[in-house]
């Protein structure tokens, strides 16, 4: 029997190029998303074998949705062995504009609170069966803050302290917790984006590294290489010189902005 891998945040972009990639490799798929239409669509194209993926509808800021999805997911494939909490999303900010705190929030609600819920269904029976892989993709943004980017960078700093957190809570047990900090992919996410994007990287390359590190049990990856780097460069810098370079830089584009 082939192994299982549950994917949120698969209809496009990274999460859609890391079920390919999982496939290619003879896993099954628990595929989950909002759009769940485009997703069959998207399997059908691909000539997916029909026993070996299964997609569910549901929006990882639902609490309770995410949660019943994970547990159906249980009673009906069997208990994951790799669950990768991929849905987020990226819109720019203005702290000075009211109705940019709601962005905020709904930033929050998918990129952490909706990943920690998407855990939440396996890290009991993981635990119980001491196997299982549980992976958060953060961002090379959460590394320092960037301007109209407040949402977001804050929410993928939070990704990288909380799988660190539940790291140490289950390795004990046996389940391992990888992070995976992104660069630049070109998605739907980056293709707005108004400034330069060093080491741009096509979805399918990132999801064949990211498949190696998953499988090598990695704690943290940055991918590609080169975004590790500028990682701890961005880390050392001082403050007043990291705010020199950010000088004039354009920011983040706003929700309804194009």
């Amino acid at each position: 029997m082939s192994r299982l891998v549950y994917i949120t945040g698969a209809s496009s972009g990274i999460g859609q190029a890391l079920a390919l990639q999982y496939y290619r490799e003879g896993w099954s798929l628990a595929l989950v998303a909002r759009r769940a239409e485009e997703l069959d669509a998207w399997a059908v194209r691909q000539h997916l074998e029909p026993s070996r993926w299964r997609v569910y509808r549901a929006d990882v800021s639902d609490i309770e949705a995410i949660a019943a999805t994970g547990r159906r997911c249980i009673a009906e494939q069997g208990l994951p062995d790799v669950v990768i909490a991929n849905a987020g999303i990226s819109i720019g900010m203005d702290t000075a504009i009211y109705e940019d705190l709601a962005v905020m929030q709904r930033l929050y609600a998918t990129n952490n609170i909706g990943l920690a819920a998407t855990f939440h269904p396996f890290v009991t029976p993981m635990r119980e069966r001491r196997s299982g892989t549980l992976v958060g993709i953060a961002s090379v943004a959460g590394i320092r803050g960037l301007p109209g980017h407040g949402a977001y960078c804050s929410s993928k700093a939070a990704v990288f302290s909380y799988c660190e957190s539940l790291r140490g809570e289950c390795r004990p047990d046996g389940v391992q917790v990888v992070t995976i900090a992104p660069g630049y992919v070109d998605t739907p996410l980056t293709r707005e984006n108004r400034y330069s994007m060093p080491f741009l990287m096509q979805p399918e390359d990132f999801a064949r590294k990211a498949f190696e590190a998953i499988s090598a049990g990695a704690r943290v990856r940055f991918i590609p290489w080169q975004m590790g780097v500028v990682a701890r460069v961005m880390r050392l810098l001082p403050g007043a010189v990291f705010d020199r370079l950010l000088a004039g830089r354009p920011r983040k584009h706003r929700q309804g902005e194009s």
